[in-house]
């Protein structure tokens, strides 16, 4: 009697102990959270890929020094897509299916995006946050679709009408990139201007990747476009602007959150003055008025040897508001109690001007609130408010 009670008590501890791992899903052990992102490190968007990176790995410090949540530190895997569909669907296999994450976190990306979320999907792997503000990352709803950034559709379609009474345009255009991002652009200026009972005077597209931009601009020349429409994002809007400046043709350039990063100033120098760009979380310069953020951006660049972005903004937020709903999922986090965090929580406005986040069983878009900057002296400027819109 005396052996078998020993050895009872060491068979229920060991099948207490099964049980818990087995009821632990993918990526959470019992001391560990491991998600994923997937960014541009090598590609056309290196220079956010790396941003992002920095802020993610930023605030991941921040939180796993102060004990992590529950108990348990959070590990980033990153895997490199280059910005091509093909390779982020291979890092997400990797990502889901060999080093088994939690959660997806801050993939870069329209078309990436819209690549590699069914091989998530098909393992329960929530797609959190993603660097994209295309509607496809919310809609149509699914459950696993949590998106924060307002569209680049809504945000053109609502600042565009203004932007053109301000100062009485009459004649819009619109250079694009030829994929689900750049048609996000494209279709949110066509509805804007049919608020007003206008259609675009011409357009013009370009593929992904493309350096010349002569024929796009000689052809909004051609049209006497007013101002121009930018579905482009970081070397094509500075392509597209010196091109243009080049040729002597200087209309009203309004590009969306894509473009408003301060690389674009600093790579097209003095020609960017005037830019205007759709946006929402404010650059963190290091002279920025409020306290908070000077020392934030201070941080930064101590740690990282470079000035913070917006996207190093959006990788920072993004981490803390994944680690505040795994907090509120409880000590033994799964995917559902996860959602169900989520869809009760409200994220307020930050230090850096970002609008409060809000979901539900039925909403995953967080906010589709956006204002607009412009690049005056080579730097932003804010120059509406959300309520401005």
């Amino acid at each position: 009697m005396t052996l078998k009670t020993p050895l009872l008590l060491t068979a229920l501890v060991m099948a207490s102990v099964l049980c818990t791992a087995q009821t632990l899903p993918q990526g959470i052990s019992k001391n560990e959270i491991l998600i994923g992102s997937i960014q541009d490190l090598s590609g056309p968007l290196a220079g956010y890929g790396k941003q992002a990176r920095n802020g993610m790995q930023m605030a991941l410090e921040e939180i796993n020094e102060t004990g992590g949540i529950h108990g348990r530190k959070i590990k980033l895997l990153i895997e490199d897509s280059a910005y091509d569909p093909k390779k982020a669907v291979l890092a997400a296999q990797k990502l889901v299916n060999q080093d088994k994450i939690f959660m997806m976190v801050g993939h870069i990306g329209t078309a990436q995006n819209e690549a590699a979320m069914p091989v998530q999907f098909e393992k329960d792997i929530i797609n959190f946050f993603p660097l994209t503000a295309a509607r496809s990352m919310y809609e149509p709803f699914h459950r696993l679709k949590f998106s924060t950034l307002s569209t680049y559709y809504e945000q053109i379609h609502l600042s565009l009408p203004r932007l053109m009474r301000q100062n009485n345009v009459t004649k819009v255009c619109a250079i694009y990139q030829d994929d689900d991002f750049g048609l996000e652009v494209l279709h949110g200026a066509e509805d804007g201007l049919k608020a007003r009972q206008m259609v675009l005077t011409d357009k013009a597209s370009f593929k992904r990747g493309a350096t010349d931009f002569s024929s796009q601009v000689a052809k909004m020349q051609a049209s006497g476009c007013e101002m121009v429409v930018l579905g482009t994002i970081i070397r094509e809007t500075v392509g597209t602007i010196a091109t243009a400046r080049k040729m002597g043709f200087n209309p009203i350039f309004l590009g969306s959150s894509a473009a408003y990063t301060d690389l674009i100033p600093k790579l097209g120098g003095k020609g960017m003055d005037g830019l205007y760009a759709t946006m929402t979380a404010q650059i963190p310069y290091m002279d920025d008025p409020s306290p908070a953020v000077r020392r934030w951006a201070s941080k930064y660049k101590t740690q990282f040897n470079e000035d913070p972005s917006t996207i190093s903004v959006f990788g920072y937020t993004t981490i803390n508001a994944f680690a505040n709903a795994m907090r509120d999922a409880g000590e033994r986090p799964n995917t559902s109690k996860f959602i169900r965090a989520m869809e009760v929580m409200k994220i307020p406005g930050d230090m850096f001007g970002s609008p409060a986040l809000k979901f539900s069983p039925t909403r995953r878009l967080g906010s589709d609130d956006s204002r607009m900057a412009q690049v005056q002296d080579g730097r932003w400027k804010i120059v509406s408010d959300y309520n401005n819109q």
